[in-house]
């Protein structure tokens, strides 16, 4: 039997310092260093909104497949899935099934069809055959919303991350963090746009997965390679009751409420992937529907492999670190990777892992911070506001100035987060994007009634829905943890309580009547349909006809 997380614990013992924060800071100042020269480098191509937007839609698709993989895999999935499996174990994995089976909706519904019909953005495709400003309008807000909740889990994430990777665990010293992080990230997309924003997500997504892998092989074969042992030595590290960390139910089987829950949640994660606006963007980086097929079929094998590793890093984490020295580290469940990392490889392997800890918040907030220029720079500013009477080097210098605001209030707004529950953000944009988003992406590509009332009511109604209930659900008051008496709700203060909605995720809600309200409006509407608009956009989608091509220098 193998001693759990001998050195972890006494490093936790010693002021809950972990590895060496300078050996930290020096690799992720080298990974920061070597992608900033990719990114000038890349920047000098950048002449047109094509090239800004789009990369000049010149990466192939095993490349831009690599970038998705990079975009997807969040600081959420590395730190957070690889921590509730160590905690609740086949509860935990459940949410690396759920990001997996989301791809297969987003490849087989929504790649090949978007990146035909539209240029840069889900607006285009939505405003095809509809009305363009009402419907560019509130794509734009719907896209500003997800990104906007995305952004601040980042944010926060980083914050958070950094009292144990770096030993800084004051709110001043976390702040300043934040800031830098948001700092570094508005460098990246001012000078780079999205080519070198792509290859930074490339460089992220191979580093991350080949880090999980060596810490994958690492921990097999501290077990002789046998996955049962794996699961056997988290058992035993989990004490009385540890059983249950290879049964389903250990977090969402209690009551038939948390069954619910769970259900709620696993269909904003399997819904919203084809609905978030800066994986549906990166269709649009390649010059083909065949490529951005490609891409999809890259990323979901890219993904998979990873998402397989998490297992074998979560259980592994439980069995050589445990549970409770894991709980009891600053930054929680969000510590086990780094933990495992410290306990395999010590102060160097902790360095690569925190580094590239550090490179996926990065880049990610990279990708998200570029969508929302995007989208307020070509849907708001170009289409809405100048009616599209404006020059593409106009457009681009609005979405660079965009891109200042943004990541400005994302800094503002990570600070404010930093601290709080931090999982109610990334579920609010999942069911922010399968609510607002989904619905109105379907009806507009296969429904040929579908007009514009339809679209507003679906949009609008997911958005404002999915919000409300949010808010007055128990992630934001009211949620107390049984055994300490500390509030788990954003809200601090255990006295304020006016969580009326009592599931956490509102998708099995919101969902299901944003789709029905996309119907009832477009029913409702006495807007005569387009049947020659449908039929031209069902051609160009199912073959590519009249869709943007590459653009060569």
């Amino acid at each position: 039997m193998i001693a759990a997380g001998a050195p972890v614990a006494a490093a936790a013992a010693d002021g809950g310092q972990v590895g060496d924060p300078v050996v930290n800071i020096a690799i992720f100042g080298a990974f920061v260093l070597v992608t900033l020269v990719i990114v000038f480098r890349a920047s000098r191509n950048n002449k047109s909104a094509a090239d800004y937007y789009a990369a000049g839609r010149s990466f192939t698709g095993p490349q831009n497949g690599t970038a998705i993989a990079g975009d997807y895999l969040s600081a959420a999935s590395f730190l957070g899935i690889c921590g509730a499996i160590a905690i609740y174990g086949y509860d935990g994995f459940l949410y690396s099934i759920g990001f997996l089976v989301a791809w297969l909706v987003a490849l087989l519904l929504v790649a090949e069809l978007l990146r035909n019909t539209g240029r840069f953005t889900m607006a285009d495709v939505l405003s095809f055959r509809l009305k363009q400003r009402p419907v560019r309008l509130a794509a734009a807000l719907s896209t500003l919303a997800v990104v906007f909740f995305y952004l601040l889990a980042q944010m926060a994430g980083a914050g958070g991350l950094v009292a144990l990777l770096l030993g800084i665990d004051g709110p001043a010293g976390q702040a300043l963090v934040i800031a830098v992080v948001g700092a570094l990230m508005i460098l990246y997309v001012l000078v780079g746009g999205m080519k070198g924003t792509t290859w930074v997500q490339i460089i992220k997504a191979i580093l991350l997965i080949a880090g999980a892998g060596l810490m994958t092989v690492w921990v097999l074969a501290r077990f002789g390679f046998d996955l049962s042992a794996v699961l056997q030595g988290a058992i035993d590290a989990a004490g009385e009751g540890g059983e249950t960390l290879v049964e389903p139910g250990r977090q969402y089987g209690a009551t038939a409420l948390t069954q619910l829950n769970f259900l709620s949640l696993a269909l904003a994660l399997v819904l919203g992937t084809a609905g978030l606006p800066h994986v549906l963007m990166r269709f649009y980086t390649v010059p083909s529907a065949k490529e951005a097929r490609r891409s999809v079929v890259w990323a979901i094998w890219l993904i998979g492999i990873f998402y397989l590793f998490t297992l074998v890093l979560g259980y592994g984490a439980g069995a050589l670190v445990g549970p409770e020295t894991i709980m009891s580290s600053p930054g929680k469940a969000n510590s086990a990777a780094p933990l495992l990392a410290y306990e395999l490889g010590g102060v160097f392997l902790l360095g690569i892992i925190s580094a590239v800890a550090f490179a996926t918040i990065l880049a990610v907030v990279a990708g998200l911070t570029i969508t929302a220029a995007a989208s307020f720079a070509h849907d708001i500013y170009a289409s809405v506001i100048k009616q599209g009477q404006v020059a593409p080097d106009g457009e681009v210098r609005v979405a660079r100035i965009t891109v200042l605001v943004i990541g400005a209030l994302a800094i503002v707004g990570g600070i404010f987060a930093n601290g709080q529950n931090v999982a109610f953000l990334v579920a609010l944009a999942f069911a922010v994007a399968a609510s607002a988003n989904l619905p109105t992406i379907l009806y507009s590509l296969f429904w040929k009634r579908f007009n514009t009332s339809g679209a507003l009511w679906s949009m609008y109604g997911g958005l404002v829905s999915c919000i409300v209930l949010i808010a007055f659900s128990p992630v934001v008051s009211g949620k107390v943890d049984p055994i300490t008496g500390d509030s788990l709700s954003m809200i601090r203060d255990t006295s304020v309580d006016f969580a009326i909605f009592p599931l956490e995720n509102p998708g099995i809600v919101s969902i299901p009547l944003a789709f029905l309200l996309g119907i009832v409006g477009t029913l409702l509407s006495k807007e005569q349909p387009h049947p020659e608009k449908f039929a031209e956009m069902e051609v160009r989608s199912l073959t590519g006809a009249g869709a943007e091509k590459a653009t060569s220098h």
